[in-house]
């Protein structure tokens, strides 16, 4: 008999420094108990990496130190019955130096309103390359113009993930007509996105670059989950959907970084 493909969680929130939302990897287990879900990308919140509520944010040795902290915990983690894939949360110090052998990808994050990424920094292109060459994602949930300035002007060669469908990056029908979706090394995640959106998306696109999330704290991991059950989905199609393809992409990360 072949094992089922395991369920992995594509986009979670997890961390201990910021304490406005219950979000430790024990908070998070907690609501894994009713669920099969085996495996969880993490990624630090978005308050342990940048002030998100001062747009003239202006980093310091200390924020510095609190990003590294935050980072090095995701690496710290190894939970019996769940397996961790920490990505690396990016800001404008570009820090490529801290990525380790464990890291599975990159967070790369920011909304409207909220501090804004150095693009033009020689250390933005410089990381961009590193990044490049360790074959990691990049989950990039940022306004629509810098979306498609990033995947069109930047990310050559390198897979970037939309999440939540573009919910946040501009909208799901606005990717669409830029092309963006069509894109081979565009890929998405379900988080809270509707299931009108999924299936439009799956009708559209295919199933090869969809891969479930439930953007944990935000998100339930069980009613996200249940979401993508609900739409009675071909078993082939659903199996990718929620752990295939999440596994398939990270077997094409460098080994050797």
């Amino acid at each position: 008999m072949i094992d089922p493909m395991p369920v992995i969680d594509a986009h979670a929130h997890c961390g201990i420094l910021d304490p406005s939302w219950p979000q430790s990897l024990e908070a998070y287990a907690r609501q894994l108990a009713e669920t099969d879900i085996g495996g969880a990308a993490l990624f630090s919140p978005v308050m342990e990496i940048y002030d998100r509520y001062d747009a003239s944010f202006a980093d310091t040795p200390a924020w510095r130190r609190r990003r590294k902290d935050s980072n090095a915990y995701l690496l710290s983690l190894e939970p019996a019955g769940l397996t961790i894939y920490p990505y690396f949360f990016i800001w404008n110090d570009f820090a490529v130096e801290q990525l380790a052998p464990a890291h599975c990808g990159i967070k790369w994050h920011r909304h409207a309103g909220e501090p804004t990424y150095r693009y033009d920094d020689p250390g933005c292109r410089s990381a961009l390359d590193e990044i490049r060459r360790r074959r990691l994602p990049v989950i990039l949930e940022e306004e629509f113009d810098n979306t498609l300035r990033f995947i069109r002007e930047l990310a050559d060669g390198i897979t970037v993930i939309i999440p939540h469908l573009g919910m946040l990056n501009g909208g799901f029908r606005a990717i669409a007509a830029s092309g963006l979706w069509a894109q081979e090394n565009v890929w998405a995640d379900t988080a809270l996105a509707s299931p009108e959106e999924i299936l439009e998306y799956l009708r559209c696109y295919g199933h090869r670059r969809l891969m479930f999330g439930s953007d944990f704290p935000f998100g339930d991991p069980y009613a996200e989950l249940q979401k993508v059950h609900s739409l009675h989905l071909d078993p082939a199609v659903e199996a990718a959907v929620v752990g295939g393809n999440f596994l398939r992409l990270q077997a094409s990360v460098n080994p050797r970084r």
